[in-house]
């Protein structure tokens, strides 16, 4: 045990903040941080946009469902999967080929796109959590990803993928149970025992009830299983596919 794991297994979200904005230099920090993750092949497919104007941020709060913490804390950053940039260094090197239009347009290089942006993004959260600060991952964005790109002007082959708030903490949330360890690590092979990772997952049940029961004095006692089934009952964002192809990456 050290200070690094204590920071990554105390992690919780963070969604009520002071009305204190983030210093130059920790905003400067935090990106850094961010750009330090690893990366696919030196692509760093990702741009960050920090949002300080107000009413842009009450704009992308409407946007990602009403979330107050999207427009009330220290710095909003939004993390977008970027092959723009890619697409203009092919360009300063020569045409853009066919086969350089066939790599941009990839599921491949989609995929690089993403696990870049979440890599640098997590090395971002983590950076903030060290210096006392908290975060909370803004998934909501992409409920309306059209208007959100209009509204931060991203360019074609850039994507708003999700947003990042963070702030001095108002106060702290409980930390949330996660998975058994055994149903999440499976050693040489995918363990395919159902009715052990079924049990797993019913004991789980019973430690996730018991936590919403003891955070809300016996209003919630909603089991995870139950929560991922009507989850999976409601479909969201079906428009993505068409949106990519719209902005250049049909996931060829």
């Amino acid at each position: 045990m050290n200070a690094t794991i204590e920071l990554l297994l105390n992690h919780r979200s963070i969604r009520s903040y002071l009305d204190k904005p983030l210093t130059e230099e920790q905003i400067h920090t935090i990106v850094q941080s961010a750009q330090a993750a690893s990366t696919s092949s030196y692509v760093q497919a990702y741009t960050i946009i920090g949002i300080t104007d107000q009413e842009v941020k009450g704009k992308l709060a409407e946007l990602a469902g009403n979330q107050a913490y999207v427009a009330k804390n220290g710095h909003f950053f939004v993390f977008c999967l970027d092959l723009h940039r890619l697409e203009l260094a092919a360009e300063l090197n020569g045409e853009l080929t066919e086969k350089m239009e066939q790599t941009l347009s990839s599921t491949e290089m989609f995929m690089i796109g993403l696990i870049d942006t979440a890599l640098a993004a997590q090395n971002a959260a983590v950076a903030a959590e060290s210096m006392g600060l908290g975060i909370c991952y803004i998934g909501g964005l992409r409920n309306e990803l059209p208007a959100v790109a209009k509204l931060i002007h991203t360019p074609e082959r850039v994507i708003p993928l999700f947003g990042l708030s963070v702030g001095f903490p108002s106060n702290h949330s409980d930390l949330k149970p996660r998975l058994p360890i055994l149903n999440v690590y499976h050693e040489n092979s995918y363990n395919l025992n159902q009715e052990q990772l079924a049990q797993q997952l019913r004991e789980y049940d019973r430690d996730i009830s018991s936590y919403y029961a003891e955070r809300t004095n016996g209003a919630r006692n909603d089991r995870w299983t139950e929560s991922m089934s009507k989850l999976l009952q409601n479909p969201k964002r079906l428009f993505m596919k068409q949106f990519l192809k719209e902005n250049k990456i049909p996931l060829d």
